[in-house]
């Protein structure tokens, strides 16, 4: 029989799903992985019913991270070049995506794996989750895993995980804000959707304004921040959403969006 798709993907309502499908593997990131994810990431982006994207996974393992039998001496560093590069990509292409991005977790989130989860824009975990930057057991530091760790978690807890490669629960991921919400198992999807659908509620062209100006922000001086932020907040009034919202507010209405 012809081999599985390595994601699946499927759309209702503005809610895209990409499913990672290849659990025998533990969902790792090879190259083709990598590949079908971005594919599924980009189709359609700018298509105006494409609201929110959620990552899911089959198994009991989200992502195990990269796969490591592409990682040995028998492939050559050209290879090895293009699964980091392509990995860094899809990080990296998450974060510049016009929609939000959450991780649907319901299981083990390793090294590349848990650099996924930590480069969504939020993420939701089953209280059975954990989450772990191993490669150090193993004579692989996770740098590029670090990359997107080191900018959710508070500092000292990011080495820990990378220094020890112990896992994080759930509820500590929790805590550090690894993740925006714990739910049990048999609540992860009614939790996932009841964000995803309160995220289509909105503008998709005010969110997008929105997301991008976020993370061009965040790593800014507080003066530089303020100084783009507020001519940003000028060009989102002269948005067709932007003056719609303000009108159905004076005029208390459900809003009408163009996207």
């Amino acid at each position: 029989p012809p081999a599985e798709p390595l994601t699946e993907l499927r759309q209702a309502g503005g809610v895209r799903t990409i499913v990672l499908n290849n659990p025998r593997r533990r969902n790792a990131l090879s190259l083709p992985m990598l590949q079908s994810l971005r594919r599924d990431l980009l189709h359609d982006v700018k298509s105006r019913e494409l609201r929110v994207i959620v990552i899911a996974a089959e198994g009991p393992v989200f992502c195990s991270g990269h796969d490591l039998k592409e990682l040995s001496s028998e492939d050559d560093v050209k290879h090895h070049s293009q699964v980091f590069e392509l990995c860094a990509e899809v990080m990296t292409l998450i974060q510049k995506l016009p929609v939000p991005v959450i991780a649907k977790v319901n299981g083990l989130a390793t090294a590349a794996g848990c650099q996924l989860v930590a480069s969504c824009d939020i993420a939701v975990a089953s209280e059975k989750s954990q989450f772990a930057t191993p490669g150090v057991n193993i004579g692989l530091f996770c740098s590029t895993p670090a990359v997107a760790l080191g900018r959710s978690l508070p500092r000292k807890v990011a080495l820990e995980m990378l220094f020890t490669g112990e896992p994080l629960s759930a509820q500590e991921a929790l805590m550090h804000g690894l993740v925006s919400k714990v739910v049990p198992e048999d609540k992860l999807e009614e939790e996932t959707m009841k964000i995803s659908q309160k995220i289509c509620e909105s503008s998709k062209s005010v969110l997008a304004l929105g997301k991008a100006t976020f993370y061009r922000q965040i790593t800014q001086d507080l003066d530089t921040a303020y100084k783009m932020t507020t001519k940003v907040m000028i060009d989102n009034l002269t948005l067709r959403d932007g003056q719609e919202g303000i009108e159905a507010f004076v005029q208390k209405r459900k809003p009408v969006w163009s996207h």
